[in-house]
């Protein structure tokens, strides 16, 4: 003989088995993912502190730009110097000696960079080369052509 048992008397408990399947989920999305977690490294700062004079306090090195328009012009940091048809330079190379003598005095190091434009002649790119060793300045590079923004 069959008893019937009225819902409302029973009470189900609690399931265990769901919950498992559910932590087991969310245990397998952690593992996963822990591969795509970035490690982050610590990075050394040194805050400023009291000055000690014994130190000597580095200067920025000093850089320049010298240009070389089609036409023969020569600017030095945007500014023309001499006249296009003027082969030794005399005002750009007056120029450069002052600025190679007064970072000698103040230990800094000259980087002058040569920018010629595309259709500018082999001749002028000598004639400021000619300048910058005059003036003893070594550290040169060169670009061709605009430079984009």
């Amino acid at each position: 003989m069959k008893r019937l048992i009225h819902s409302d008397t029973v009470v189900p408990g609690f399931q265990i088995a769901p919950m498992i399947d559910v932590v087991f989920v969310i245990m397998l999305f952690f593992m996963v993912m822990v591969g795509t977690v970035k490690i982050e490294h610590e990075l050394n700062t040194k805050l400023p502190g009291p000055h000690d004079p014994r130190l000597k306090t580095p200067f920025p090195d000093a850089e320049i730009t010298i240009g070389i328009l089609e036409d023969g012009t020569v600017t030095l940091n945007e500014e023309a110097f001499d006249s296009p048809r003027e082969k030794t330079l005399p005002s750009l190379t007056a120029t450069l000696r002052r600025l190679a003598e007064s970072s000698a005095r103040q230990q800094q190091t000259v980087l002058a960079t040569v920018q010629a434009e595309e259709q500018a002649t082999y001749e002028r790119v000598i004639d400021v080369l000619n300048s910058l060793h005059q003036a003893q300045i070594q550290n040169v590079t060169f670009t061709v052509g605009t430079q984009p923004l």
